[in-house]
C-alpha cells in the first residue's frame, strides 16, 4: 500500500513539474507576444505619426494655393473626392478625441489638429470663391452635413480655431442662394447657432453671429425655421453678446439683435395680416350664404 501511494505521489509529482514547464513556457510566449505587440504598436504609433505629418504638410500647400481663385477653378474635377476624404477625416478625428482632450481649454499644436486646419482652411478658401462655393452648394452637401455635426460635438472652448474655420466655411457656402437655403433645410442648424453662441471663445461666437445674419437674409426664413428665430431666449442669447469687449464681436451682436426683432416686427405684421385678411375671408363667406339663402 505504501509502493502504491509512493507511486501516486511520484505521478502526481511529475505531472506538477509537467503543468509548471507547461505554465512556464505560456508565460515566455506570452511575454514574447506581448514584446511583439508593443514594438508593432510603436511602428504603427510612427507610421501614424509620419502619416500625419506628411498631411498636414500636403494641406498646408493645399491651404496656400487654394487662396488663388484661378487654382480652385482648375481643382473642381477633383473636388469629389477631396470632400469624401475630408469629411471622414475631419469626422474620425473629432469622434477620437478623448474626454481628456474634449475637456481641455485651448488649441492643441499635433500634427493631427495642424492637419485638419489646413484641411479645413482649404474648404474655406474654396468656398470663399464663385465656382467652388456653387460647387458645395450642389455636390457638398455631406461635408457640409458633416461640418454642422461635428460643430455639435465638440465642446465649448475645444480647438477654437477649428471652429472659427467650420463656420467661415459655412457662412461662405451660405452667400449662394443654393447652399443657404441647403444649411437652412438642416434640421440642427438653429439648436447649433444656440450652442456656439455660449462658446467660451469670443471669435467662435463672432463667426456664429455672421453665419445667423446671413441666415436672416432668407426671405422664408421664418417658413422654413418656424418660430424658432423669434424664440425670445435667442434673441437673449445674442443680447449678452453685446456687452463683450470685443468690438467687432459687440458691433455685429448689436447688427444680429436689430435682424431678430426686424424679423420679429415684419412677422407680426404678416400674421395680422393673415388674421385680416382671415376675418374678411369669413364676413364673404357669411355674405355669399346670406344672399344664397334669400
Amino acid at each position: 500500500e505504501q509502493n502504491q501511494l509512493r507511486q501516486d505521489c511520484s505521478h502526481l509529482q511529475s505531472r506538477l513539474e509537467a503543468a509548471h514547464s507547461e505554465c512556464q513556457k505560456e508565460r515566455e510566449e506570452k511575454l514574447l507576444l506581448r514584446e511583439q505587440l508593443w514594438q508593432s504598436g510603436a511602428e504603427l504609433q510612427q507610421q501614424a505619426d509620419f502619416c500625419s505629418t506628411l498631411g498636414s504638410a500636403a494641406c498646408s500647400l493645399l491651404w496656400s494655393g487654394s487662396s488663388r481663385e484661378e487654382t480652385v477653378a482648375l481643382w473642381l474635377g477633383k473636388l469629389p473626392s477631396f470632400l469624401t476624404v475630408a469629411a471622414q477625416t475631419l469626422e474620425s478625428f473629432v469622434k477620437s478625441m478623448d474626454d481628456e482632450i474634449k475637456t481641455q481649454p485651448g488649441d492643441h499644436n499635433s500634427q493631427e489638429h495642424q492637419f485638419v486646419l489646413a484641411l479645413v482652411g482649404t474648404i474655406t478658401n474654396i468656398a470663399a470663391v464663385t465656382p467652388g462655393r456653387d460647387f458645395l452648394s450642389s455636390s457638398g452637401h455631406v461635408l457640409l452635413d458633416t461640418l454642422m455635426k461635428l460643430l455639435q460635438l465638440m465642446r465649448p472652448a475645444v480647438f477654437p480655431k477649428l471652429k472659427v474655420l467650420m463656420l467661415m466655411a459655412l457662412y461662405n457656402v451660405s452667400i449662394s442662394i443654393k447652399g443657404l437655403k441647403f444649411i437652412i433645410e438642416n434640421k440642427d442648424l438653429i439648436p447649433l447657432i444656440w450652442t456656439l453662441l455660449d462658446d467660451e471663445h469670443w471669435e467662435v461666437c463672432l463667426h456664429c453671429l455672421r453665419l445667423l445674419q446671413s441666415v436672416l437674409l432668407e426671405e422664408d426664413v421664418v417658413l422654413l425655421l418656424g418660430s424658432s428665430l423669434l424664440d425670445p431666449e435667442l434673441q437673449a442669447r445674442v443680447g449678452r453678446l453685446t456687452s463683450s469687449l470685443q468690438p467687432s464681436l459687440k458691433a455685429t451682436a448689436q447688427q444680429t439683435l436689430e435682424d431678430l426683432q426686424a424679423l420679429q416686427d415684419v412677422t407680426m405684421v404678416v400674421l395680422k395680416n393673415k388674421a385680416v385678411g382671415a376675418i374678411r375671408y369669413g364676413l364673404r363667406i357669411t355674405n355669399l350664404c346670406f344672399e344664397k339663402k334669400y
